[in-house]
């Protein structure tokens, strides 16, 4: 896969990712709590998953059993350690500076990629993250004049968020060395929910599975805004570097917004305009060519984990 293909999965993906609020809002209108939509989300994304690999190749479902540290690590470590924090951050503060400091990610993915994955951190790559982390800002509503306030838990958990979330990148480029990229993504799913299940209480909440609506967002939670980007996103990332991938991913926000505006009438303010503008500004910026950069990366032995 081409370099210019790749980054078009990983937009398209976070593009995707961007759609969630839609499905999970509505699901918490029909009465489910947060930590039922996450398991709702894992579950159905990981039947969808299970069933197309089937069909596709069955051979996908080949792992060794020492190789379950990665799946670990991508499943468990990072995607539900990553939604807890994002929720109890959002009980401990605003929703905007929960979601601003999971934008961090790609700072922390820098760090990881440069130690672990010598990648370069060249100025388009610097310049793009900040010109990133402003625009989510603006998108989000924390700049410019905000007093708003949060507690010393919720900062630590936003933080928190932002970490998981990098931690796919570092994870999956392990995970991607040795497996397909369908395989990555299936057992990343497959180990998450079975670390989920027996936390979430969706058994209280087995009455609301009879109202047909309800299944209909699940099947959009967890094929169009789950597994369909997760498949993209892991593909994009198995050509493209790391730290490219997570500044593109913050396409996600403006996304957000924009389908705030069009399903429920959010107004969205200059500053909000400005910052979607900034943010697809720092995607066109990131689309440096790093030719020798990635050669370096693919070229060089695979790091032991």
């Amino acid at each position: 896969m081409n370099s210019k293909l790749a980054l078009l999965y990983i937009g398209l993906g976070a593009s995707l990712w961007g759609i969630i609020g839609v499905f999970v809002t509505y699901l918490y209108e029909l009465g489910f709590m947060p930590s039922q939509v996450v398991a709702i989300r894992i579950l159905s994304a990981s039947l969808f998953l299970v069933v197309y690999a089937l069909i596709k190749n069955r051979e996908h479902f080949r792992i060794r059993i020492v190789d379950s540290k990665y799946f670990i690590g991508t499943g468990i470590i990072s995607f539900l350690f990553f939604n807890w924090c994002l929720f109890s951050a959002i009980e401990e503060m605003s929703i905007s500076i929960a979601f601003i400091l999971l934008y961090t990610a790609p700072a922390f993915v820098m760090i990881f990629s440069r130690i672990i994955f010598k990648e370069f951190l060249t100025t388009r790559k610097v310049i793009a993250l900040i010109v990133t982390i402003v625009g989510c800002a603006f998108v989000v509503g924390i700049l410019p004049g905000s007093n708003l306030t949060f507690s010393s838990l919720g900062l630590i958990l936003g933080l928190g968020s932002g970490f998981f979330y990098a931690l796919y990148n570092i994870f999956g480029k392990f995970a991607l060395k040795k497996y397909n990229s369908l395989t990555v993504t299936i057992y990343t799913f497959l180990f998450a929910t079975i670390a989920v299940i027996p936390f979430s209480g969706l058994w209280n909440v087995i009455p609301l599975f009879s109202n047909p609506n309800v299944w209909f967002y699940i099947i959009a939670l967890g094929f169009l805004s789950t597994m369909l980007p997760f498949l993209l996103y892991t593909k994009g990332l198995s050509t493209i570097e790391s730290s490219r991938a997570s500044i593109l991913a913050t396409i996600e926000p403006v996304v957000a917004s924009l389908t705030g505006f069009i399903f429920f009438h959010e107004q969205l303010n200059l500053w909000q305009y400005l910052g979607i503008i900034l943010v697809i500004s720092a995607v066109i910026i990131v689309q440096e060519r790093s030719k020798k950069a990635n050669k370096q990366m693919f070229n060089s032995d695979a790091p032991s984990f």
